[in-house]
């Protein structure tokens, strides 16, 4: 068990808002290159953003099947402390870059809809530094849709007896007043957070941040 559950807010379109979220306390700032995301950011608009984010707070910048090219002008550009792959990217495509990355899975996905299927497919990726857990919905990502939390379960009881392997992060659906019960049940090591704390997509709110912050907080200490 981990002493607190780390936090990761995604979507950032405002520099205003990564200021916000790193006084509250965020572990990590997600940015999104995904064409079809209302949050996509062009890499001038990242570069800006990037400059925002203080040592000791990671930047991570989120793609969906994207072309070779393109991750490594982020990479280049933006400077992303971890890359998340959150498409069908595999093992190769992820490792390509030499850049510490983390896999997400859309849990109850067709092939992800067991606690076999779903435990043979993180045990692909290995050397990830985390692997994400987010709902299954057509679109990827920020959608709010929520996993069924009995894979998640069996998967942490085939885990459990393992070693060396990247933690769980939690997605999909995380809400304030959702939160407190999610890492209850789980203990993970890290929720990743986006629509439910937004205003409209890509455009956050400090209240909403602060009072999901808060009640992590104390659901960690619980």
């Amino acid at each position: 068990m981990y002493s607190r559950t780390r936090v990761k807010i995604c979507g950032f379109t405002r520099a205003q808002d990564i200021d916000a979220a790193v006084q509250l306390g965020a572990d990590a700032v997600g940015f999104v290159f995904y064409p079809k995301s209302a949050r996509m950011l062009s890499t001038q608009q990242a570069v800006a953003l990037r400059a925002h984010v203080p040592a000791f707070v990671q930047a991570v910048s989120l793609f969906v099947n994207a072309p070779e090219g393109f991750v490594r002008e982020i990479l280049e550009q933006v400077q992303p402390d971890l890359l998340q792959f959150h498409g069908e990217e595999s093992p190769q495509e992820c490792r390509r870059y030499a850049h510490p990355y983390i896999k997400a899975f859309r849990v109850g996905a067709p092939g992800l809809d067991t606690v076999d299927s779903l435990f043979e497919q993180c045990m692909k990726y290995p050397d990830a530094r985390a692997w994400l857990m987010d709902g299954y919905h057509d679109a990827y990502g920020g959608t709010g849709t929520a996993f069924d939390p009995a894979l998640i379960q069996g998967l942490q009881l085939r885990l459990r007896s393992q070693e060396g392997l990247p933690p769980l992060v939690l997605a999909g659906g995380m809400r304030i007043d959702n939160v407190a019960d999610r890492v209850a049940l789980h203990r993970p090591y890290a929720i990743d957070v986006s629509s439910g704390v937004e205003l409209e997509p890509g455009v956050k709110c400090p209240a909403k941040m602060g009072q999901f912050m808060q009640m992590l907080s104390e659901a960690s200490l619980n």
